[in-house]
């Protein structure tokens, strides 16, 4: 039989209801991802713009302040809206959370400087911060159990790669639109008005999204579990009180160390720290960060689908052990002076990063039964997300000024990478097996 007609027989394309619901699994995951790589790539122009300072590592510090404070806000939408999504279904809720991150998104593009409104406007920056924490709190596990449960067998981490994909393309387009505006715009004008310009971008990217959003289908995990009457009234109580949901969560904390600080350190501290510490052209910087989501946005797409043929496991234990190995050879290249061998080091350890965050999303939502699912899965990986993605960022800052070593980010790296690897061994294969119910 002919090798194409075969895989066509094994693995049918999905019909157009399932496709569109899957692309509206993507949109909001593009956003949340957007919003972060934008602040991220724009913080040395945040930190003047509302935390004027005399020492400019201290500004920037306190940038990374407000960075933070909405991840620890994450947890409760987590436990919100994933029992919404448990209880209601995904669709309602994924239409409430990307409308609530695209006007906190776009309204941060609005917001007064320190210079005309004083404290007034950092303090207005960390309320939609917050906003955005919570919103960004409910979106992994409705988005991503969205996704997984409307793949069908054998082929959910190919799907929820293309979430892991639509993270680089949103960080990609914050990385060149940052890079447009630092090379064409003076110092004077993207400090003025040319910061404003990413941020108010996510309004018509976030009606988009929303339109999408409401020509989706209900996951049909959810709208079966609904008919036969197995949605529980009280899925986060239920989630903390089942021992084997507890360990799931665990889990869920631990198993994207990597993830989580690989993906905070590489593209959202990387540039700033590339210009503050390296001495690299804010460009310079950016155009780094742009190679490795270019990469990183292809090889995302071939974990998620080599997943689905050789299982998690080894794809996570294997990538996060690389890093272990190849972390500090390639940060000494990162921060060599070089911009071709800044570029070869980043690239590198894009490669191990994707080959973790392409299954990663996968693999947490196998983990949990339909009925406690989004809560589960958001839960412990928002706990995780705040304590060591969201913080990274702001503890890096504080250690790299305490210690003067410019080398903490790829300490912080390694060990998280090797934490991860080893919790990687632990866990129960689940690629070739149904979702749980």
């Amino acid at each position: 039989m002919n090798s194409k007609v075969s895989d066509m027989t094994l693995r049918p394309s999905p019909p157009r209801a399932t496709k569109t619901s899957i692309f509206g699994g993507l949109v909001g995951v593009f956003i949340e991802l957007y919003d972060n790589a934008v602040y991220g790539f724009v913080a040395g122009t945040l930190a003047v713009v509302f935390f004027p300072s005399n020492a400019p590592s201290t500004s920037v510090l306190l940038t990374f302040t407000a960075f933070a404070i909405p991840f620890f806000f994450r947890p409760l939408g987590a436990a919100m809206a994933g029992s919404w999504g448990d209880r209601i279904g995904r669709k309602r809720v994924l239409l409430i959370l990307i409308t609530l991150m695209t006007l906190s998104t776009g309204l941060v593009g609005l917001l007064p400087s320190y210079a005309s409104a004083g404290i007034a406007a950092p303090i207005l920056l960390v309320l939609l911060r917050v906003v955005q924490g919570f919103a960004m709190g409910g979106e992994p596990g409705n988005g991503n159990s969205f996704l997984a449960e409307h793949a069908g067998e054998g082929r959910r981490g190919q799907v929820v790669s293309y979430a892991n994909a639509a993270t680089f393309i949103a960080m990609l387009l914050g990385t060149l639109f940052a890079a447009v505006l630092t090379a064409a715009l003076s110092t004077p004008d993207m400090v003025s008005w040319g910061w404003r310009l990413p941020f108010l971008l996510a309004l018509p990217l976030g009606v988009v999204g929303l339109i999408i959003r409401r020509l989706a289908d209900e996951s049909p995990e959810f709208a079966e579990a609904e008919v036969e009457g197995q949605v529980t009234r009280s899925p986060l109580r239920e989630a903390v009180t089942s021992r084997e949901t507890i360990r799931g969560m665990a889990i869920a904390v631990v198993l994207p160390l990597f993830n989580s600080s690989g993906y905070f350190i590489l593209f959202i501290y990387m540039p700033s720290f590339m210009k503050n510490e390296m001495h690299f052209t804010a460009v310079q910087g950016l155009l780094v960060t742009g190679i490795m989501l270019a990469v990183g946005t292809g090889a995302v797409l071939y974990a998620g689908r080599l997943s689905d043929r050789v299982g998690r496991k080894k794809m996570l234990a294997t990538s996060a052990f690389v890093m272990v190995v190849i972390g500090f050879p390639c940060y000494w290249l990162l921060t060599h002076g070089s911009f071709v061998l800044a570029t070869i080091g980043a690239v590198l350890m894009s490669l191990c990063f994707a080959g973790t965050n392409g299954v990663m999303q996968v693999t947490l939502a196998e983990l949990f039964p339909t009925r406690v699912r989004t809560v589960a899965y958001g839960l412990g990986y928002n706990l995780g997300t705040a304590i060591f993605g969201g913080a990274a960022p702001l503890v890096v800052s504080a250690l790299i000024v305490s210690t003067g070593s410019t080398w903490v980010p790829a300490f912080y790296l390694v060990l998280t990478s090797a934490v991860a690897g080893f919790t990687a061994l632990r866990i129960r294969e689940t690629a070739f097996e149904p979702l749980k119910r």
